[in-house]
């Protein structure tokens, strides 16, 4: 069999698959909505168009356009986005119920995007090609959504004016179809809102499972979704559909998400799911053209988001700041390695430059004296108020660094790994740590007793305990998210007065109990990867990060621990 017979053979078996509806077994009637109308104007099916994707290399599929009668291109067009392509939509009669509704005014006007999974051919027609489904539909992560995003919505839009509104946009899909569509929305809430999944893999084919306790855990998005399975579906080595979907929906429900449900007795098929279309889209469109929000949290063990509070921009930088530290004022001082500079932001202001010329200094912390101490090439720096530096010890260099009972404690990325400890009297040792590959940040519980530690490889976090000026018991306590990720991308951690531990990580600031569990992930502030963390402000309850050259601020319910400040004592932590 040939490379061009195989694949029909694929398409062929997915064409039956999404027409099961035609069965003469099915015990689903068709709706009446799904049944072409004569004096309702067709849509057409524009397509197949060949799409070559650079997010996928290598990799080649097909996709469909349904374009409504009613489709003016004068006016922005809504967007269904519809994984496995013409076969799914055609197996749901979508076509057929797009066209009647939106004749009867029941949903807007919505061009159909029907695209296929990607395939990448063998190198000769003996050998299989590399089918890519699973790979693009169940892996978590924002890789499908990029695509969709950064390739396939700005060629449809070349020919077809598509609005940009996320409002306007459903995105749905079957099986594993379907837990993509989830995840595209979960991934880029500005981009999608409207979410149709049915007979959805939740399951830990490729981390699906972790899907309903991130949805317990992470601040709630701005998300409309729909849920159909049976309780037929499949159960395998990868866990049971039909629980999985349930758990979803319970976790979904928890957290105030708009949801709704159909479930039935069906199998992993498409039967039920194309029965009941037509009421699933009026659901699903019920509230357009109204906006899509976030409902409030609901009462969480970590109960710190302020409702109505997210980030906001407080100023520009020229690059990511990077090893922010705090002032009992609430000043913050920052450093900006790409520039040589040390910038501060004060309570109500912007951030401005401190000093330049700085060495390199890529590692603040303050003294007990109030001073701000910088490493830098030329040594441990300490400034004055004014920005006037002189050096302390000329041969102490690290990554990061807290200052305790007058000692140093700072981390460096020589081997093998170790604490720097530099005391009072300028002596300098290291204190082993064989437990971590490479160290990266520091920071102090509140009442000064553990020291946390992050990691650049292998464990991301770590807590260690003070013994007489010593580290001991170094214990990979904090457990965060990383996905499919080989880590979790800790750039920077804090903590609060309660010693709530805070990590900006690839996906958000993951925020963990003083027991290390994770309770909560606040999303990141738009415009990209998050750098440097810390609370500061008059009273200590603002969260600093920078995005994409621009540091954010947040308020939340909760103060933080400003090490210069001395220990205090946290409540006893909830087991």
């Amino acid at each position: 069999m040939n490379m061009k017979d195989l694949l029909s053979v694929v398409l062929l078996l997915g064409a039956l698959w999404g027409q099961a509806q035609d069965r003469p077994d099915n015990p689903f009637p068709v709706h009446p909505d799904s049944v072409e109308k004569p004096d309702v104007p067709r849509g057409r099916i524009e397509g197949p168009f060949e799409w070559k994707s650079g997010i996928y290399p290598g990799t080649v599929r097909d996709y469909w356009l349904h374009v409504p009668r009613q489709y003016d291109p004068a006016r922005p067009a809504c967007v269904a986005v519809i994984q496995d392509g013409l076969d799914r939509a055609r197996g749901w009669r979508l076509p057929t119920v797009l066209d009647n509704l939106i004749h009867q005014g029941e949903l807007p006007v919505i061009i159909g995007i029907f695209i296929n999974p990607g395939v990448i051919p063998s190198d000769g027609e003996e050998a299989l090609p590399r089918f890519n489904r699973s790979f693009e539909y169940d892996s978590l992560g924002d890789r499908y959504a990029r695509f969709l995003v950064e390739e396939i919505l700005p060629e449809v839009g070349k020919t077809h004016n598509l609005s940009p509104d996320p409002g306007d946009r459903m995105i749905g899909g079957a099986s594993s179809g379907a837990i993509c569509a989830f995840n595209v929305a979960w991934e880029r809430p500005d981009a999608f809102r409207r979410v149709l999944s049915t007979i959805g893999t939740y399951v830990d084919l490729r981390g699906g499972h972790h899907l309903s306790t991130l949805v317990r855990k992470t601040e709630p998005k701005p998300i409309r979704i729909f849920l159909q399975d049976g309780s037929r579906d499949l159960d395998i080595y990868a866990g049971s559909w039909w629980m999985a979907n349930q758990d979803l929906l319970s976790s979904l429900r928890w957290a105030g998400y708009a949801v709704h449900h159909i479930w039935g007795e069906g199998g992993h098929n498409t039967l039920h799911d194309a029965a009941i279309m037509p009421d699933v889209l009026r659901w699903l469109w019920q509230d357009h053209p109204d906006p899509i929000l976030a409902r409030p949290a609901p009462d969480r063990r970590t109960d710190i988001l302020v409702e109505g509070e997210g980030w906001r921009e407080t100023g520009s930088l020229p690059a990511p700041m990077s090893s922010p530290v705090a002032h009992p004022s609430g000043t913050i001082h920052f450093c900006i390695p790409e520039r040589n500079e040390i910038w501060k932001c004060s309570p109500g202001e912007g951030p401005e430059r401190f000093v330049g010329e700085t060495a390199g200094a890529g590692a603040l912390s303050y003294s007990g004296t109030g001073e701000l101490l910088a490493t830098s090439r030329d040594g441990l720096i300490a400034y004055s108020a004014e920005g006037k530096r002189r050096i302390l010890a000329r041969d102490f260099h690290c990554d990061d660094f807290v200052v305790r009972n007058g000692a140093l404690y700072g981390t460096s990325r020589e081997h093998p790994a170790s604490i720097l400890h530099l005391d009072g009297s300028g002596t300098q040792r290291k204190l082993p740590l064989p437990e971590v590959a490479r160290p990266g940040w520091l920071a102090l519980s509140p009442d000064h007793g553990q020291l946390h530690l992050t990691a650049r490889n292998g464990i991301p976090a770590w807590s260690l305990m003070f013994r007489s000026g010593e580290v001991a018991y170094p214990e990979p306590l904090f457990r965060l998210f990383a996905g499919e990720e080989t880590d979790a991308g800790v750039e920077d951690t804090a903590v609060d007065g309660e010693g709530r531990v805070y990590f900006a990580t690839r996906i958000g600031i993951q925020v963990c109990d003083p027991l290390g569990r994770l309770h909560l992930i606040i999303a990141p502030p738009p415009g990209g990867r998050t750098s440097g963390l810390v609370f500061g402000g008059m009273e200590r309850d603002i969260l600093y990060t920078s995005a994409n050259n621009t540091l954010y601020a947040r308020r939340l319910n909760t103060r933080g621990h400003i090490p210069a400040s001395g220990p205090e004592a946290p409540g006893r932590p909830r087991l």
